[in-house]
């Protein structure tokens, strides 16, 4: 009988399982249908997950899985996966707590004496949900005195593996910690048998978040009426220069005037030529 066909795997040493012409292809792949560059020292990040999805396939090799999505249709179940395997979901709850901050104390209280019936809010890199449900505490805090005002929050991510997570909106005990103890007892549902180690956003805050599928890559949002605030956070590093000034571009077309948009820490827009004004770290006004 003859010998079972041996799938790649990591080979001896450092030399990776994917050839360096094979990553070239993929990575260019990746950055055509995301924006997001893979350099020649993410070749080990790559061979990793997809090794992973070799795995859970039918294919018997690197070789093949990457034959197969380089001649897949764009809109294949295959593709998407692919996608969901290589995209970064990197979250937290109040992850960059000083941005919540300025939410509170500063963007919703002019909103709020400008007469703004409904505040709508935009997490444009939503990944699992942490960062949409963390808006969406601050933004029901908030609303909560003023009979007169309401609130939306669409949350969107180009991973539809994560988004379903979202949906659910089930998190581990230990990812709940970042959220301060008042919102906590007001938005987290404690599960009643005490040995689970997860609970979940009460519905009547899921049921203010809107979760969907976008690639910000794309050439339109179709997000609706414009937004007053969009977090696009920690998603920029991943684009060049170029893709990054489109990129923030097209948020600013779905920014009413004298909207905010918050960035990452780590992002910048420097020598980009923007209608925004920056008015923090990282924190932009549109200018009218």
């Amino acid at each position: 009988m003859a010998a079972p066909a041996r799938r790649n795997g990591p080979a001896d040493g450092d030399t990776p399982a994917i050839s360096q012409r094979q990553f070239r292809r993929i990575a260019a792949f990746i950055e055509a249908r995301t924006g997001i560059r893979m350099p020649d020292s993410k070749v080990h990040l790559i061979e990793g997950r997809l090794l992973r999805r070799v795995r859970d396939s039918e294919v018997e090799s690197i070789d093949d899985y990457c034959d197969a999505i380089l001649a897949a249709d764009p809109d294949s179940p295959l593709v998407a996966d692919f996608i969901n395997a290589v995209t970064t979901n990197k979250t937290d709850f109040f992850r960059e707590p000083a941005h919540f901050s300025y939410l509170a104390e500063t963007i919703l209280p002019a909103l709020a004496d400008a007469g703004r019936r409904t505040v709508r809010l935009w997490s444009a890199a939503a990944s699992t949900g942490m960062e949409a449900y963390s808006i969406a505490m601050v933004l029901a805090d908030f609303v909560a005195p003023r009979r007169d005002m309401d609130f939306a929050v669409l949350a969107t991510d180009i991973d539809t593996r994560v988004l379903a997570v979202a949906r659910r909106a089930i998190y581990a005990l230990p990812d709940l910690a970042p959220v301060p103890p008042a919102m906590r007892a007001k938005y987290v549902a404690m599960p009643r048998d005490k040995t689970r180690k997860e609970a979940r956003i009460v519905a009547d805050l899921r049921r203010k978040v809107t979760f969907g599928p976008l690639n910000l890559i794309d050439h339109h949002y179709p997000v609706g009426e414009p937004m007053d605030v969009i977090f696009c956070r920690n998603v920029l590093i991943y684009f060049d220069k170029p893709t990054q000034r489109e990129v923030v571009s097209r948020l600013c077309e779905v920014l009413r005037p004298d909207g905010h948009l918050i960035l990452g820490h780590s992002e910048s827009i420097n020598g980009l030529d923007l209608p925004l004004t920056s008015i923090g770290n990282t924190m932009f006004r549109k200018r009218k």
